[in-house]
């Protein structure tokens, strides 16, 4: 695997990871409301902890979307610069007399 194919690897799996884990995150926080729309938690001390470790899982989500697409963006421009090389040498070739 080259360096191109690489960058486009290590952009598409941390984009994939972080929008799944915002995913389950929202999830989770959907499902614990009860009718009236309010979060149930069984304990004071776990509403804190669970909404402190979700806030922290969103955040480390939103750092690996942007990992992502960076690396994407990163592959998108080393293939047209590679392309460009390819199309500069073709066009480099001697006269034919």
């Amino acid at each position: 695997m080259d360096a191109v194919t690489s960058q486009l690897v290590l952009g598409i799996i941390p984009l994939i990871v972080g929008i799944g884990l915002v995913y389950w995150i929202n999830r989770r926080k959907f499902y614990r409301r009860n009718a009236v729309g309010a979060e149930g938690f069984s304990s004071f001390e776990s509403s804190v902890f669970i909404r402190l470790i979700e806030r922290i899982g969103k955040w480390c989500a939103y750092a690996l979307i942007i990992i992502g697409i960076l690396f994407v963006w990163s592959y998108s421009q080393m293939k047209k610069e590679k392309e460009k090389k390819q199309s500069e040498v073709k066009t480099e070739q001697p006269a034919q007399r």
